[in-house]
């Protein structure tokens, strides 16, 4: 396998507009979902994938959220602080360039839980389809079969080759699950203050450097209520056929 990046991204400083009224006074990454917040799912993952550190950026009752980390033991939590003004995807990740260091780090979402089915964990799938000379960033996506809680056109076009081209039609085959490995050099020339990691993607489309890996096992976007119900009966689901 190559290199497992020892750093990840998490996005975590969204206002969660479609969650309320649950998120009028929680933020949305500490929704819980059978019972777990949904930034532990993601922060899990890294742990058992070896990550070291983990950024998170916090904005929306930006106390509470540091609170919940402090209780963490792994990985190693720094605090990206947007409270002054919330930056996006891509300003997010910008902001944080100085905590994430020089080699590749994992980038993830918070309102999405992975399940590895046959195809190994997700991290792990990602860092060994890695290619740091010919990729910026490398993308894990689902078919809309493997996806609930989504209810889009699709995000991506996948080439035989690995690379990924935004949605050309009306629809698209593949989605975005939310985790991503990403190359610093993405950030070369980013702007400052707000903006989305689509403009970041669109760079690395038109030098041919955006590629994506599918993920073998099942994608829960919990980003409204129906996705919500949707992952706590997926997850209820495989407890009981334990």
């Amino acid at each position: 396998m190559r290199d497992m990046p020892k750093t990840g991204m998490v996005l975590a400083a969204g206002l969660g507009k479609r969650m309320r009224p649950l998120t009028d006074d929680l933020p949305k990454p500490l929704v819980a979902v059978a019972g777990k917040p949904l930034i532990d799912y993601a922060l899990d993952r890294f742990a058992l994938a070896g990550v070291a550190r983990a950024v998170v950026n916090v904005h929306y009752f930006a106390n509470m959220m540091e609170a919940h980390l402090e209780s963490r033991a792994a990985p190693e939590i720094v605090i990206s602080n947007e409270r002054d003004l919330l930056l996006e995807t891509g300003g997010g990740v910008k902001k944080a360039a100085q905590f994430l260091g020089p080699a590749p780090f994992f980038s993830t979402n918070t309102d999405a839980i992975l399940i590895d089915e046959g195809g190994g964990e997700a991290c792990a799938a990602l860092a060994e389809a890695w290619d740091g000379d010919a990729m910026d960033a490398l993308l894990l996506l689902v078919p809309h079969k493997c996806a609930s809680g989504y209810d889009g056109a699709g995000d991506f076009d996948l080439s035989t080759d690995g690379r990924i081209a935004f949605r050309s039609g009306k629809t698209a085959p593949h989605i975005f699950t939310g985790l991503q490995i990403v190359s610093p050099h993405l950030l070369d020339g980013a702007p400052e203050g707000p903006f989305s990691m689509r403009l970041l993607w669109d760079r690395a489309v038109s030098a041919g450097r955006l590629y994506g890996a599918l993920h073998k096992g099942f994608w829960m976007h919990v980003g409204d209520f129906a996705g919500l119900e949707a992952a706590e009966a997926r997850l209820a689901s495989r407890a009981d056929s334990r």
